[in-house]
């Protein structure tokens, strides 16, 4: 049986959960492809169109874009303009059907880092998205520290003043994905998409009863938090 994304430590190095952005029009299409992604660890986050895969992109911050092939009123062309004027860096693998050796060799110097004719094995298919993983990672230290609290990541061990506690795999995805974005303000909606993946979990109460699990663990006085800090009317952010 594959493990499920929380039960995946994160993997390659990279320094944030590996959440993959699959923009298609054909939903049996992004079906399938979340389910191969989902099988091997990944975090997927669903676009049916080019707007809609731009938010996402600039609010959750995928480490990599999958793009299938035609889309609904936008060519790849036209997809890897708009991405290059979004200034985004995310890395993009194209699926097509096209053998214009022409086209492909387009959409590669616009910007694509990969373009994979279809059909494609999902063996194949993963092994391109941690080929291209690989070279984007960027390295963070496997000890992570703030206030009392150390993290050894290649250990999977959590310690509070020099005390192990044991944390759920949610719990600590939570708390790598804070750790990962300190200061920032996140919304409940990012927290939630980008912790438990998209649809995975409808309700945001499950973000608010992990952070209070998380400030009880780790907070000195969890009602006055110095590091799980409140945003009232967005979300929460974390204080180093």
């Amino acid at each position: 049986m594959f493990p499920t994304p929380l039960e995946r430590t994160i993997e390659l190095g990279c320094d944030k959960m590996h959440k993959i952005l699959i923009l298609s029009a054909d939903q049996a299409a992004s079906k399938l492809l979340g389910l191969a992604l989902s099988k091997e660890g990944f975090l997927q986050i669903i676009a049916t169109n080019a707007e809609t895969a731009l938010q996402r992109i600039r609010s959750l911050e995928p480490q990599l874009l999958l793009v299938d092939l035609p889309l609904e009123g936008v060519s790849g062309t036209e997809l890897c303009a708009q991405l290059d004027a979004s200034t985004t860096k995310t890395p993009t693998i194209i699926l097509g059907s096209t053998d214009d050796e022409m086209e492909r060799i387009m959409l590669l110097e616009m910007g694509a880092d990969d373009y994979v004719v279809k059909p494609v094995g999902p063996r194949e298919l993963v092994a391109r998205i941690r080929a291209i993983l690989r070279r984007t990672a960027k390295r963070v230290p496997p000890q992570l520290r703030f206030g009392d609290v150390e993290i050894d990541r290649s250990r999977r061990i959590v310690a509070y003043r020099g005390d192990e506690v044991k944390v759920t795999p949610c719990e600590y995805n939570l708390l790598l994905f804070f750790i990962q974005n300190a200061d920032r303000a996140l919304t409940r909606d990012a927290i939630l998409n980008s912790v438990w993946g998209y649809n995975e979990y409808p309700n945001t109460r499950t973000v608010d009863a992990h952070v209070s699990k998380l400030r009880n663990k780790f907070e000195t006085d969890p009602n006055a938090p110095r590091h799980f800090l409140t945003v009232h009317g967005v979300g929460y952010r974390f204080l180093m």
